[in-house]
């Protein structure tokens, strides 16, 4: 072997020396993100924030003096798409310390996986059978390496829908309100069906039979005449605001007078601003305790965060955006936790979520909601913010005038503190 040989064959020894202590020293996460499937209206500026977040993170000194290795995919939100990821992000080659998921479908296709594996996931998903760790509740799948941060979609059914008789018996209503659940058939909107409906039971309201109405925008007049027929009085979009403000508009055109309840990926500025005047008056839950440049401390750290993909700071920021800087936030201190405690790996970041109670990320107070896990219950919160939608006049422009005018409001009317009930656990 020639000087020469050598000097090439020890300078591949050290490449692959440096890139292998490049690799150990960064940290693995997973992270699914629909910027062109069918939730990609919400998606969107939540998997921004997440890459945002992390971005800042890293240049922040990252976690435990590493720097986190972001893998962003796109998947439009497809569940195969979705199991072809995980199944390389759970190999031992390659293995993540941690996942920042998204949809109800794909994460609920992978509860098992992720229990079998020891990767945690925070996912966009609030399926409350995500919520119960050793599935003890009998509804679901044990769920011990799923998180999220905010009320479960069933939980935050059920405080609209207590607002919603509060509602009847303040406008002096007789008789017996009724609620309809409308959604496409599918796992998302249907997540918290069977909790609403037994709620609304329970609250005295006669349940109508579900409006079917696909997850994709569309023309929706057929199901806005069966609402108006019905005499529905309180109605439940389950789906994201795409498709639901084709109803909002549809029903608008057709004379229905109706109270909407959204869903949490329902409704935000950016749907009012689409949906107009049709959208005034929408009561649906945030997950933050402060929209865009709200009053809180926190809110500078979101406003820094916002930089990374917004120099300009100039970039109206909707609640999904914010609600996802505290899901990233909560993930990196669990990380934090796990990277002193024995090393980032995913059983340790699991461990990472049980450590503190009513727990806010620092440098976020006012901003994310206090939370708190344990091994037996997954349902960070049981509080639920309740704001109505205000359209005061034509919606053209830029979101951040509407915004600062006035035009586009988010107005708070209640908050709902639910009882942590074991048997409402996974449902």
């Amino acid at each position: 072997m020639t000087i020469k040989s050598l000097l090439s064959t020890a300078s591949l020894a050290f490449v692959i020396a440096a890139f292998s202590a490049g690799a150990q020293a960064q940290i693995a996460i997973g992270h699914l993100a629909d910027y062109s499937g069918g939730t990609s209206d919400v998606g969107t500026p939540y998997g921004q924030a997440v890459a945002d977040t992390f971005a800042w993170v890293n240049k922040n000194g990252g976690v435990g003096g590493k720097q986190l290795n972001v893998d962003t995919n796109d998947y439009g939100y497809q569940v195969p798409r979705a199991i072809a990821l995980y199944k390389k992000w759970s190999a031992p080659d390659g293995k993540v310390a941690a996942i920042m998921g998204w949809g109800t479908a794909d994460t609920e296709a992978l509860t098992g996986f992720l229990a079998q594996d020891k990767i945690p996931d925070l996912s966009g998903s609030y399926a409350a059978a995500l919520t119960d760790p050793e599935g003890v509740s009998g509804k679901a799948k044990p769920a011990p390496y799923n998180f999220f941060y905010g009320p479960s979609y069933s939980d935050s059914l059920r405080a609209m829908l207590i607002w919603a008789a509060e509602d009847w018996k303040a406008k002096g209503k007789s008789g017996k309100p009724k609620f309809v659940h409308m959604g496409a058939n599918h796992p998302y909107p249907n997540a918290p069906k069977a909790a609403g409906e037994a709620m609304a039971q329970e609250l005295g309201f006669e349940v109508l039979p579900p409006l079917v109405f696909a997850l994709t925008p569309g023309d929706y007049s057929a199901q806005c005449l069966s609402l108006k027929s019905s005499g529905a009085n309180y109605a439940y979009l389950g789906n994201t605001a795409a498709s639901n403000i084709s109803v909002m508009k549809a029903c608008k055109t057709a004379g229905v007078e109706i109270q909407f309840l959204g869903n949490v990926w329902g409704m935000d500025e950016n749907a009012a601003k689409t949906a107009g005047d049709a959208a005034n008056g929408v009561i649906f839950p945030l997950r933050t305790a402060v929209s865009w440049g709200g009053d809180a401390p926190g809110m500078k750290t979101v406003m820094e965060i916002s930089k990374i993909s917004d120099p300009s700071g100039k970039v109206y920021r909707p609640v999904h955006y914010i609600a996802a800087v505290c899901s990233a936030l909560y993930m990196k201190e669990a990380l934090d936790w796990a990277a002193k405690n024995g090393g980032a790996t995913g059983e340790n970041v699991a461990k990472g979520f049980y450590q503190k109670k009513d727990w806010v990320p620092a440098g976020m107070e006012g901003v994310c909601n206090p939370s708190t896990w344990t091994d037996k219950d997954h349902r960070g919160t049981l509080k639920v913010d309740l704001y109505r939608t205000k359209v005061s006049g034509a919606t053209d422009g830029d979101l951040n005038d509407l915004m600062a005018k006035g035009t586009i409001k988010l107005e708070k009317v209640k908050t709902v503190e639910l009882p942590r009930k074991a048997e409402l656990l996974g449902w």
